[in-house]
Order: structure tokens, then sequence, then C-alpha cells
């Protein structure tokens, strides 16, 4: 189980880090829920582990090691550069994420969700009828595992 719910762009969620292995990530939040495996012909493969009763999923990705590269999250007790942002008002949202720097977004509509892509630190948040509903963010791992910088 979690105990530090900080989200750290570029890094992590509490105890879990990019490019962690999965053995690593069960010693620290135990057994996931739910596992999905996704593979597809650019020999990409992808493992989905759902942890719902924690509030989060990760994203395993990597050929020859599988690690950490990306977190999807609706835990109410997570927090971005210190602020708890799940449930907040989209413009409370967006200003603050423009005074921590983020700056340059891109913004889509999905169905009911709105989302904002930052490309800096891989964010992308979705709101549903005007609320923060869930964030997911990560980073880009070759096919060894390794973390690439931008």
């Amino acid at each position: 189980m979690l105990s530090n719910f900080e989200i750290i762009p570029n890094e992590g969620f509490g105890q879990i880090k990019f490019g962690m292995d999965m053995d690593k990530l069960a010693e620290i939040v135990g057994e996931p829920e739910e596992i999905m495996s996704f593979d597809d012909e650019e020999e990409l493969s992808i493992v989905v582990l759902h942890y719902w009763d924690q509030g989060f999923t990760v994203f395993m990705d990597g050929i020859t090691r599988q690690v950490v590269a990306g977190i999807e999250l609706d835990h109410p007790d997570s927090t971005l550069y210190g602020k708890k942002l799940i449930g907040v008002v989209e413009e409370e949202v967006i200003d603050f994420m423009k005074s921590k720097g983020h700056t340059k977004y891109e913004v889509e509509m999905e169905e009911k969700d709105k989302r904002y892509s930052f490309d800096d630190g891989m964010m992308d948040l979705f709101f549903v009828e005007g609320k923060l509903e869930y964030m997911n963010f990560g980073v880009l791992v070759d096919e060894e595992g390794n973390i690439e910088t931008v």
C-alpha cells in the first residue's frame, strides 16, 4: 500500500518510480486486482496493472525488460506540487498548472471527457462535468526498459 500520494512529473507517484520493475512494484503496492496485456504489430508490449481499491493503474512497458512507464489515478489524496487536484474545477486546475510553468498544452474533447495534455511532464488531465476526474502521467521507455530522455 502506498503511504505517499505525491505525483512527481517524470519521476513517479509516491513510492512508485518510473523505470521500476514489476517485482519491486509488487513489494510496494502488492498484487494488482486486474492485469491486462496489449501486444501490437510494432513489437510493443504493454501490461496494465489495475489497483482499483488503491485508486491507480500502472502501465508497464518494454520488450526485453518491462518497467513502470505510466500511471493513471483518481485517488482523492494524490497531490501534484503539494496540492490535491482530483475533484477541483477546471479553471482552478489549469490556472494552478500555469503557475507551475505548464503553459503549453492541447485540449481535446473525448465523449464526456475534456482532456488537457501537457507535453512537459507527459501529463493528461481529464475533466468530467467541469471537475478533474482523473489524470495520467508517464515517461518514454525503450524496448530494453530504459527511460528515454526527451
